[in-house]
């Protein structure tokens, strides 16, 4: 039975897309040391990335950019993101199992899983991939926009971020439907 795991990253960011991933690991293959992307170092999450990507049977990333967060919401934006990475598999899964407690619109029978990338493998690697992908856009993204900090916090609401927004104001890659954007047209 082949197992997909589906996670994603950035829902809770002021900038920068909300990305997942999804990983079908090969079960003749395991892979030492997976677990919550928030508990590797960035180091061991680029080593494992490149370990995931070379030895899965399959994995693709999805996104939502800001300007579709803004426009459907952050829930709808995150699942659309997971069917967009599931649509991508070369590999159909028998079974897929989703960090969380929402499961995205896709046609095979699956379960979802809190703490599930803490759990279950592939949603471990899923967690990582989406991660690593996710940091390294938003390490461009400070080259692009400087002044935000974005290769520090990623996006997330620091205070250096919502000082920035407040001296520089939003980009077009912020989000401009979350409060802390959103009331800086307010002040």
């Amino acid at each position: 039975m082949l197992i997909a795991g589906i996670d994603e990253v950035g829902r809770g960011c002021l900038a920068g897309p909300v990305i997942a991933a999804v990983v079908v690991l090969d079960p003749e293959r395991s892979i030492e040391g997976l677990a919550d992307s928030k508990l590797l170092t960035a180091k061991q999450r680029v080593r494992l990335a490149e370990e995931i990507r070379s030895t899965a049977l399959d994995w693709a990333i999805g996104r939502c950019e800001a300007s579709e967060i803004d426009r459907i919401n952050i829930l709808q934006a995150s699942l659309l993101a997971m069917k967009r990475a599931f649509l991508s598999l070369e590999v159909v899964p028998d079974l897929v199992k989703v960090d969380g407690i929402h499961y995205p619109p896709i046609d095979v029978p699956g379960e979802t899983i809190i703490k599930g990338d803490r759990l279950v493998a592939a949603i471990s690697a899923a967690s990582i991939l989406a991660k690593t992908a996710r940091d390294n856009e938003m390490v461009v993204l400070d080259v692009i926009a400087p002044g935000y900090g974005f290769s520090a916090h990623k996006g997330y609401p620091t205070k250096q971020h919502t000082a920035a927004l407040k001296k520089l104001g939003a980009t077009p890659w912020h989000r401009k439907s979350f409060a802390p954007v959103r009331l800086l047209n307010s002040d």
